[in-house]
């Protein structure tokens, strides 16, 4: 019986090499995932910060018009002639070229 207990004990894996494949998995979602999705995210933020009168803009909703008032939390954008909608900042898409 002490032979056998002495075997399953030497039959355990070092703790560090239990963990490496959760590691490496980790690492390789990190990478092709989360970072290209913040890099993204801080572009999209930049251009909304940068956003002035007169610029052309595409909407999440699929529409597209020009920024005539920017404020704190919405911008007014005509999307027709005579036609201004006030859209949250998060509600604009990208620029139109």
């Amino acid at each position: 019986m002490i032979d056998f207990a002495y075997a399953a004990d030497a039959a355990q894996p070092n703790m560090l090499m239990q963990f490496a494949p959760l590691v490496l998995i980790l690492v390789v979602f990190y990478f092709l995932i989360m970072r290209p999705q913040q890099k993204k995210f801080k572009a999209h933020q930049a251009m909304i910060a940068e956003l002035k009168r007169g610029d052309k803009v595409i909407l999440a909703s699929g529409f597209k018009g020009t920024v005539n008032k920017v404020g704190d939390q919405f911008f007014t954008v005509e999307i027709a002639r005579g036609v201004e909608v006030e859209v949250e900042r998060n509600a604009i898409a990208g620029k139109a070229e």
